[in-house]
């Protein structure tokens, strides 16, 4: 393994792990999948087999990540309990913090990218109340555990394990020091390893992809992420909709539509009523929540799908974008 840079090191480290809990147990070594990653590892990425095996020597088998991943919800939240976990006065609050304290960094990376300062400061308010939680399992025992002791998805998790050994190996990182949820999401912004890889980019300019204590390198690894996913600059995310006189048929019921299969011209023609300066042939789609007052209609256009390639949930998109919103509108009337 190359050496490990000190300064991001740093920022990784806490003040000391905690005791070993009862339901954890060392990677067994000598498992077959086990044996035939290493093979694969040694092969097709040049890995030292010694010192991988060390690596994985030190990765704990935890049974509550099994159960956190494997145990579904009692039942699923509507959009009025979703919205209430995300969007609070507290959380609003922090927003507000985080882009006054950051704002050169934010508009800069604004700037460069197109996306905007608010979509930025949804995502990060959503993943991790900007900083505060983000994970408490080391991304070596999460993904280890998912990758060879969790069948139903043990191939994304496999390639996830490698994925995060070839980039601790490229960013120069102990790989059992990283810390992330117990689905292995690293660091601020909740990226997977493939992600990180792909998408995590040097915003601050001193050599290092750091999403764990550098906002700059987070900021712009999101905006990186949106960019590659087909983010439009200046485009709207969503318009607030009713059915008017002209809809015809049943009130359509809640779904996680992930792609938008109309545009702004049928929409309206349906009797969609909504408000937006795109094009008529621009991407759209009618989406209805539970609220807490009842239902509520969205029109979600381009914008708001490339949300969804951050996390494929619908409600998880209205409520990255609403934070975003409430932000932006207090840090401007404090500006004001």
């Amino acid at each position: 393994m190359k050496p490990i840079r000190f300064a991001l090191l740093t920022a990784l480290l806490i003040p000391s792990f905690p005791a070993i809990a009862a339901d954890s147990a060392p990677l067994d070594l000598k498992q077959e999948n086990v044996i035939a990653f290493v093979d694969e590892m040694v092969k097709d990425h040049a890995f030292d087999r010694l010192a991988l095996l060390d690596v994985l020597g030190n990765a704990q088998i935890k049974q509550n990540i099994i159960k956190k991943i494997s145990t579904p919800a009692e039942r699923s939240l509507t959009w009025g309990e979703y919205r209430k976990i995300f969007i609070t006065k507290e959380r609003v609050n922090a927003g507000v913090t985080f882009w006054n304290e950051n704002k050169d960094m934010l508009d800069r990376i604004a700037l460069e990218t197109g996306v905007t300062v608010e979509m930025i400061v949804g995502i990060i308010g959503v993943e991790t109340y900007y900083g505060r939680i983000t994970g408490k399992d080391r991304v070596i025992d999460a993904l280890a555990t998912l990758a060879f002791e969790y069948p139903p998805r043990a191939t994304f998790f496999r390639r996830e394990l490698q994925q995060f050994l070839i980039l601790t190996r490229e960013e120069e990182l102990d790989p059992t020091i990283p810390m992330g949820s117990y689905a292995g999401a690293m660091g601020r912004p909740q990226f997977m390893p493939s992600s990180f890889r792909a998408y995590a980019v040097d915003a601050s300019g001193d050599d290092k992809r750091d999403i764990w204590g550098d906002w700059a390198d987070v900021s712009g690894s999101i905006a990186n992420y949106f960019i590659e996913h087909g983010w439009r600059s200046s485009e709207e995310v969503a318009a607030q909709a009713t059915l008017g006189g002209n809809w015809s048929g049943d009130v359509p019921a809640p779904k996680n539509t992930l792609k938008a299969s109309s545009n702004v011209e049928a929409l309206s023609e349906e009797g969609v009523l909504f408000a937006t300066d795109l094009a008529a042939d621009s991407e759209g789609e009618l989406l209805t929540y539970e609220g807490d007052d009842g239902t509520e209609h969205w029109v979600g256009f381009h914008n708001f799908f490339v949300i969804t390639k951050y996390n494929h949930s619908v409600m998880y998109a209205l409520a990255v974008h609403q934070l975003g919103q409430q932000v932006a509108s207090m840090v401007n009337a404090d500006a004001s």
